[in-house]
């Protein structure tokens, strides 16, 4: 599906996605048309879904992170809808992960400091329905954060 062209496309996108059209041309040796054309064509194979900021939220004062595992009460018929569906109303919430097994969901947040994060913890998380049980793991360092595919 993809040619070695459309993988130096990629490796550079995913270097830089404000890359201008001329810029990407002149790095993989394609006119702007052609390196349009090839771009679209990626997007409209769905390889490329979107172009992404990466905020740094510590700069931006939300200095705590924190990993929520939790597990629902499933005696509930529809305990997994209506907590996630709660959940993605939590603005701190940046993101949500199912799992299968003992852990049901991950919950990824943001807080701007300790008492913050309890305030939100308090009034956010824990109204949220049907958690049978959380475990929060606060992060102390981010070692690597890589969307990047080895292209």
């Amino acid at each position: 599906m993809l040619d070695d062209v459309d993988r130096q496309i990629l490796r550079h996108l995913q270097g830089d996605a404000a890359l201008t059209m001329p810029e990407l041309g002149d790095r993989v040796g394609l006119s702007v048309a052609r390196v349009t054309r090839r771009v679209d064509r990626l997007v409209a194979d769905g390889v490329i879904i979107g172009q992404q900021s990466v905020i740094n939220w510590h700069v931006l004062g939300y200095t705590v992170h924190v990993s929520l595992r939790i597990t629902l009460d499933k005696t509930i018929t529809r305990a997994f809808d209506e907590f996630l569906a709660a959940a993605r109303e939590v603005p701190e919430v940046l993101e949500i992960q199912t799992f299968l097994g003992r852990v049901d969901v991950r919950l990824s947040l943001i807080a701007r400091d300790l008492t913050d994060y309890q305030r939100l913890y308090r009034e956010q998380i824990l109204t949220l329905p049907h958690i049978a049980d959380i475990e929060a793991l606060m992060d102390v360092a981010n070692v690597k954060t890589d969307m990047a595919l080895p292209l």
